[in-house]
Order: C-alpha cells, then sequence, then structure tokens
C-alpha cells in the first residue's frame, strides 16, 4: 500500500517547498521508490519544484508522471480536473511506495478558496495533510489563529491534518494545538532569489560568463546609475549589479575586475538592461575574457528591471541546490521525523536503494559531527563540496591553503564556507610542531627535524599529521593528488597493520561489501583473512550484516590449486580467528549471490545465496569485478574506503564529482570511532541501524 502526505497552504509565500523536500527526504530513507505530485501546475513549462525534487532525489519517472492538470483546466471544468488529478495521483501511488504531494501556489485558482480547494483534494486522494502556516510577522497569538482557522477548513472538507508546520517563524513560538506543531524559523537564505531567479523574472537571458553561477543567491540588488569610482564604493557581498547595456563598455571590466579582488566583495550577478548591442571590440574583449560570473541581458529598461527583481523571491530550482540542501537541514532539525513516520504508519522497507544508503550514510556522519580535513583547500569541487557539506551539516571541515585565495575563490564561486577554517600548511608553529612529531614518527627510516620541516608542508602530510595530532579526525584528499601521493603519508603514520580496502555497491535494491578491490596486489592466505575479517567490520559500521564469500574459481572442495588452496587456508583462518562470523569459501560468486544457485552447489550454507561482503583473491579479480559490476548492473561504487589505519584517510578519484567528495567526507567522517575523537570535538553517539 503506498503511503502519502499532501503539503497544503492557506496562503501565498509560506515556503512550502521547504516542508515538500523535508518530507521526501525524510521518506528516502524509509522506503525504496518516493514520488513527488503536484495537483495543479502551470501551463506551458515545466514546474521547477518538480523538477528540482526529481533531480536531488533522483526520480526516475518522467516529469509527465508527477503532474497532474494546469490551472486552465481547473478553470475550465473544475470537477473534471478533480478527477484527471485522481486518476493521475493514482497512476504515479502504484508505481510509488510513498507520495508527496504538493498543493497548489496560490496563482490561479483564486486564494479565497484555495485552501479548500486544496482541502478537498487532500480527502478525494485519501492523503493526511502537513499544514503549512506562515509565521512571517506574526505573533504567536495570531499564528495560532491561523492555526485554528484552516484546522477548521480541512475538518470542513473531512481532510486528516498530520500535522502542522510553521514556517518564516520570527520567533520561538509554542502553539496547543490537536496536531503536532513544528517551527522553522526565519532563513534569510531561502529568500534570497538564484540569479536564474532574476534572469527569469526580468525575461533575462545569459550572456556572458559563468553559467553555473545561475544557481547563486543574490543577496542584494544595487542599481549602478554613477560613476564606476561611485559603484565600487556601494559594493556588497553577494549583490546582483543593474547596469545599462549602453554603459557596460565602461562599467562592466570594472565591475569583473572587483569581483576577482580580494578588496572588494564578491558580487552574484551583472544584469544588463535596455537591450542595447556592446560595441564589437567591447563585446570581443569579454568574451575573450574569464568572466567568474554570471552576466544577464534584458529588454527591460533599468527602472523596469529594478521594480521586477526588488519583487523576487527565492524559489527552488534544480540550479538552486545550496537553498536545497538549506532546506533539507532546516526541515531535519526543527521536524520530530520519527513521529510523522509513526503518524503516517510508514515502516522502513527490507530494501536499500543507493539513495537510500547516500541518506543513511549522511544521517549517521551528521549525528557525529566529525572534524575532516580537506588537503586540495583551493580545487573548486572540494570549494563546492565543502559548501554542500557545511550545508547539510556532515561534518566540521578544515581546508588547507593560503586562506586569503581561500576566501577569495570561494566567494567568486558564490559559496557559504564562513564556518570551514582555513589553515596554511606553512603556518609557522604548526609546521615546526609536525616537524617534530613527524621526525620522531620516522627516526628509525632516518628522519630528522631538519629534513621534516620540508616535509610536513605538503598537504597530504599536514593533513596526515592533523589527524595523527588530534587536530582532525579523519581526511579526504585526491581529487588533485594521486593515490601514492594521498595514502603514502597515512601508511607512514597512522598504519595499524595490514592496509586494504572496500567498495560499497549500491545495486538496486540492496548494498554489498567488495574488499580487497584497490589496495593489495597479491595478498597471503593470512593477509587474505585480514582483509575479510576488517571488511566484515567496516560493512557492520555501515549497516551491512557481514555474511563473507571468499571468492575463488571453485566452490567447496571441487577444485584444487594453489590460488584455491589459499583461499581455503584463509577461510579456515578467519573461522579460527573470528568464529561469531558467517563465512564461506572457496566459493563462486554465482553460488554466494544467487539463492537457486547456492542450492545446487552448496546447500544447506548460511552464506551462499546470502553473501553480502565478497573477499577477493587478488586485485586483478577485485578490480575487474567492481567495475563489471558498476558498469553491467548500473551499480553506484562508494569507495575505495581504506581499512587498517589508526583513524580515517579516504583517497578521491582525479575525476571525483562534488557528489563523490561529499560522499567519501561522509563515509569518513563515519568511520571515526568515539575513541578516536580529536582533541577539539567530542560527537554524539554514533547510531547503530
Amino acid at each position: 500500500m503506498t503511503r502519502a502526505v499532501y503539503v497544503a497552504a492557506g496562503e501565498a509565500g509560506s515556503n512550502k517547498g521547504t516542508v515538500a523536500l523535508g518530507l521526501v527526504a525524510l521518506l528516502s530513507r524509509q522506503v525504496g521508490t518516493v514520488g513527488v505530485f503536484r495537483p495543479v501546475v502551470r501551463a506551458g513549462r515545466e514546474d521547477a519544484l518538480i523538477n528540482t525534487i526529481r533531480g536531488r532525489f533522483q526520480l526516475a519517472l518522467p516529469y509527465e508522471a508527477y503532474a497532474g492538470v494546469t490551472y486552465d483546466d481547473v478553470h475550465a471544468d473544475a470537477d473534471r480536473a478533480a478527477g484527471d488529478i485522481v486518476a493521475r495521483y493514482r497512476a504515479l501511488a502504484r508505481r510509488c511506495d510513498a507520495v508527496v504531494v504538493v498543493g497548489t501556489d496560490y496563482t490561479d485558482v483564486g486564494a479565497p478558496t484555495e485552501f479548500g480547494f486544496n482541502a478537498r483534494l487532500a480527502a478525494d486522494l485519501g492523503t493526511p495533510v502537513v499544514n503549512v502556516v506562515s509565521g512571517r510577522g506574526r505573533t504567536a497569538a495570531q499564528v495560532a489563529a491561523a492555526v485554528e482557522l484552516s484546522a477548521r477548513e480541512l475538518a470542513h472538507h473531512h481532510a486528516r491534518e498530520l500535522a502542522v508546520v510553521v514556517t518564516r517563524a520570527g520567533e520561538p513560538l509554542t502553539i496547543g494545538h490537536p496536531a503536532p506543531v513544528f517551527v522553522l524559523p526565519e532563513t534569510p537564505s531561502l529568500r534570497a532569489p538564484t540569479v536564474a531567479d532574476l534572469a527569469d523574472a526580468c525575461d533575462g537571458r545569459f550572456f556572458l560568463g559563468e553559467r553555473d553561477g545561475l544557481g547563486r543567491e543574490a543577496s542584494a540588488l544595487m542599481v549602478g546609475a554613477m560613476s564606476l569610482p561611485g559603484i565600487l564604493d556601494r559594493l556588497t557581498e553577494g549583490a546582483a549589479v543593474i547596469i545599462p547595456s549602453d554603459r557596460a563598455a565602461a562599467l562592466l571590466p570594472g565591475l569583473i575586475a572587483a569581483h576577482t579582488s580580494p578588496g572588494f566583495p564578491a558580487l552574484s550577478a551583472v544584469i544588463l538592461t535596455g537591450g542595447t548591442e556592446l560595441p564589437a571590440p567591447v563585446e570581443r574583449l569579454l568574451r575573450g575574457m574569464a568572466i567568474p560570473l554570471p552576466v544577464i541581458a534584458t529588454d527591460h529598461d533599468t527602472f523596469d528591471t529594478a521594480t521586477r527583481l526588488s519583487a523576487v523571491e527565492g524559489r527552488f530550482t534544480p540550479e538552486a541546490g545550496g537553498k536545497t540542501d538549506t532546506a533539507v537541514r532546516l526541515f531535519a532539525e526543527h521536524v520530530d521525523g520519527a513521529l510523522l513516520l509513526e503518524r503516517l504508519d510508514i515502516a522502513k522497507t527490507d530494501v536499500v536503494t543507493p539513495l537510500m544508503f547516500e541518506y543513511e550514510l549522511l544521517d549517521r556522519a551528521r549525528a557525529r559531527r566529525r572534524h575532516i580535513v580537506l588537503p586540495e583547500g583551493e580545487e573548486p569541487r572540494i570549494l563546492r563540496a565543502a559548501d554542500v557539506l557545511l550545508r547539510r551539516g556532515v561534518a566540521e571541515l578544515t581546508l588547507l591553503g593560503d586562506e586569503e585565495r581561500v576566501r577569495v575563490r570561494a566567494a567568486q564561486l558564490g559559496l557559504d564556507l564562513d564556518a570551514a577554517r582555513v589553515l596554511s600548511p606553512f603556518d609557522p608553529e604548526l609546521r615546526e610542531r609536525f616537524a617534530r612529531e613527524y621526525a620522531a614518527a620516522r627516526a628509525h627510516k632516518g628522519m630528522n627535524v631538519d629534513l621534516a620541516r620540508d616535509t610536513v608542508t605538503d598537504v597530504s602530510y599536514f593533513g596526515t599529521l592533523m589527524v595523527h595530532t588530534g587536530m582532525a579526525d579523519g581526511m579526504v584528499s585526491g581529487a588533485a593528488h594521486t593515490t601514492a601521493h594521498t595514502i603514502r603519508p597515512a601508511f607512514e603514520i597512522l598504519r595499524l597493520g595490514l592496509v586494504s580496502s572496500v567498495f560499497f555497491m549500491c545495486l538496486a535494491d540492496r548494498v554489498l561489501v567488495y574488499g580487497d578491490c584497490a589496495v593489495n596486489p597479491d595478498p597471503a592466505a593470512g593477509q587474505l583473512a585480514d582483509i575479510a575479517i576488517a571488511s566484515a567490520g567496516t560493512a557492520a559500521l555501515f549497516g551491512v550484516e557481514p555474511r563473507i564469500a571468499m571468492l575463488s574459481y571453485s566452490t567447496g572442495a571441487s577444485g584444487a590449486g594453489a590460488e584455491v588452496d589459499k583461499v581455503r587456508a584463509a577461510t579456515e583462518l578467519v573461522r579460527e580467528r573470528r568464529p561469531d562470523l558467517q563465512v564461506e569459501g572457496p566459493i563462486q560468486y554465482d553460488a554466494a549471490i544467487d539463492p537457486t544457485v547456492a542450492l545446487a552447489k552448496m546447500p544447506g550454507s548460511p552464506v551462499a545465496g546470502r553473501a553480502t561482503v565478497f573477499v577477493v583473491p587478488d586485485l586483478n579479480t577485485g578490480n575487474n569485478l567492481y567495475k563489471g559490476v558498476q558498469r553491467s548492473a548500473g551499480a553506484v561504487a562508494v569507495g575505495p574506503v581504506l581499512q587498517g589505519l589508526r583513524k580515517p584517510v579516504n583517497d578521491l578519484s582525479r575525476g571525483a564529482t562534488v557528489a563523490d567528495i561529499v560522499t567519501t567526507v561522509a563515509v569518513t567522517a563515519a568511520q571515526v570511532s568515539d575513541d578516536q575523537v580529536s582533541d577539539d570535538h567530542q560527537g554524539e553517539p554514533f547510531p547503530r541501524s
């Protein structure tokens, strides 16, 4: 049976999109397939909230599956439109485990009757309602009155109120009400429009610069109606500057220079008004420049443009990833998700999708709030990932690099890294301290303090020594450095025993663990046993019940030879060392994963056909296995995750995406045990699943 919830607001400007995003995130942790449904959308263009949720939560169906009818359809025949809405909703519900229905936006239905329209729809769809009430500019008594009024309207139309969410509250509120009431504080970044919002409001078109900057939030508007010195003197951080296109030749180069200069605030965009074409030499000059912010052109005049843009409030769009992150975190921090799931009567499924694994991973990291150092602090992907990690509250961060360059580059990219610490690897006090630490750790290899002073300024060594000395809990690097450069210091300083790795292979309905596919070329039997035991521990840490398959080219006693004998010996060592673990080997992959094959080849085995941890005999086998499954089965590979270190250090591919970096940092944070917490931070106990 599909579970669903209807998000309805009694007025415009309630920011119910935050509630919708928060609910989709909550349900994505609990069930396999979540859908979003907008009963009424505008004609002629796709709904931005649908596409935001589709992109953020990897919804698989086409846009049309999530949209009902248009406002024109409602005006033409409201009863017929209601019937079509119910039919389209049911078609979607048949394909989902849970659906979040997001009500109308107070655009065309008619404000006096619109909440009643949504209440009737919720009753027709059989979905309980999360009643969203704006607290903006209201006292507690006024909010309570609005809650009571909307609750009566829901009851009048036979819709069940699941909970109340008061948004945009300017002060803490306590509201007495039969249903649970949650309060979200006013959050300025959710009100701030993105550059894409501004462009849309003035019918603007992208003209020059950095298209990725369309998702930046514009914190202020400024009309550049004076000379360049006067404009420069009045610039503010994150401002969008509006200038006439016939003055662009005089003003635009100076604004671009100010944006890139450490002595001036970073801008969000420049908007050219009036539709005047730039002189050909000027346009040729500008198009040859690296312009690190978007330049928008509009045919409206300056006054009309400023008037339009001053009325724009932020909305959720696929480009506004930072705004979406902020909304999801705000909901998670202020709404009791467990209580909502209990009231919806949604039990957690046994299926584990890649998205569910990702959110479980982020939740675990958030619960611990570990401190992770990112040595490649001037790399743009690292900076973008740091912005995401901080917005989502995944970890505390230190970035290595020159602080001025890091801060300026982050501002140019429209990123908020105020909560991150930035350290220079040439900091004289830390350089001396780390030189002594490294010289002591490597004295048996002939290292002395004089030599160590140069070594420790390398960002990988500096970051590893931060972990070693308790200044950080873990390290993630490799976006701009080789694997050897990243992990060599960890091998020298943090090694406990055999260092190995695992990949988490996220299939459509489950997560498997493969080890070792990245570090040890040809482990001996004892090392293979160590890898199996370590991999089982890593699997359990991340909520995967370990059932270990020791892979070989034969199953049971059917084969002989040096390679299969090695696996057989390793299996016996695992049983001796850890009799509590379920392990089978030697076993072929098909017998380990397929219950039907297992019944024929190894009947009665508690692991065969049900394995979750797959230990390969050598690196050649492992690397090809995980890449083959990744490509042929469409699995999401998370890793390599290193094992065998005193504190976690993990390596990134040099082709890593921002999402890869975010996931790897979350994995690293979740690996830190309570007795490994850095000196300057003590996290909460790790939640076990």
